[in-house]
């Protein structure tokens, strides 16, 4: 199988925990808007007319004659194809309950500078960006990463579901780099209390694959049109 990735071509965002999820596999792929005439491509089947279940916003994926929107769910179907995710229901499920929490959890990273929603810029909400930016220093990011502390330390193991790394733990890394991008000063005084996520960054970015596809141009940059974007004002 060959996979075609359709996402944003300039930016990180909720694309590279797919990404990471087939670059860890060695899976073939597009990264189809990146490509001459991808992103027309890409549009043109969001906006397909005679398409009865057409994906609302990217990421999607193709597989064969399958099209899947949404970052969980591409997960969860690529999961036990690409040996990051266990075959059994019980652990798919806890899986995929793990990512969904990620995706609230990436909600709220990205209204600390856009709190009044995507159609306003940054420059005009930034009395109510850094409102809200405390807030989420302060509460929901060790709220949210307390919780995955506490998982990792039930899993008797480095990862989430104990020994064996799963696509969630390539999301852990994700979220980690990515805060520490954009929230470093908040990020260093965080990780003192959660030596388990920080370690699971660490293995993750130790992984053969992941360690190449990092230092390739594959990786796009964190920039400051993804979800995690550097302020230094809103990092108290």
């Amino acid at each position: 199988m060959r996979y075609q990735l359709y996402y944003w071509p300039k930016i990180q965002g909720r694309g590279e925990f797919v990404r990471l999820a087939l670059e860890d596999a060695g899976a073939a792929y597009d990264d189809v808007a990146r490509r001459p005439g991808g992103l027309e491509r890409m549009m043109a089947m969001m906006e397909n007319a005679r398409d009865k279940r057409p994906p609302f916003a990217p990421p999607f994926l193709k597989a064969g004659r399958l099209v899947i929107a949404h970052t969980a769910e591409i997960l969860y179907f690529l999961g036990a194809r690409l040996r990051l995710a266990p075959r059994t229901e019980a652990d798919r499920l806890w899986l995929h309950q793990l990512q969904l929490t990620l995706t609230d959890f990436l909600k709220e990273i990205h209204d600390t500078h856009h709190p009044l929603g995507g159609e306003f810029y940054y420059e005009d909400v930034k009395a109510e960006a850094r409102r809200y930016a405390e807030n989420f220093r302060q509460n929901r990011l060790p709220k949210y990463l307390g919780y995955f502390e506490r998982v990792l330390a039930k899993s008797a193991g480095p990862f989430v579901l104990g020994r064996r790394a799963s696509y969630v733990d390539l999301s852990l890394f994700q979220v980690v780099e990515g805060l520490r991008y954009a929230f470093p000063e908040a990020m260093r005084r965080a990780e003192r209390k959660l030596p388990r996520i920080v370690a699971v960054h660490d293995r993750v970015a130790d992984r053969e694959r992941i360690r190449a596809y990092l230092a390739s141009p594959r990786r796009i940059a964190f920039n400051e049109m993804g979800i995690f974007r550097r302020y230094p004002e809103l990092d108290g």
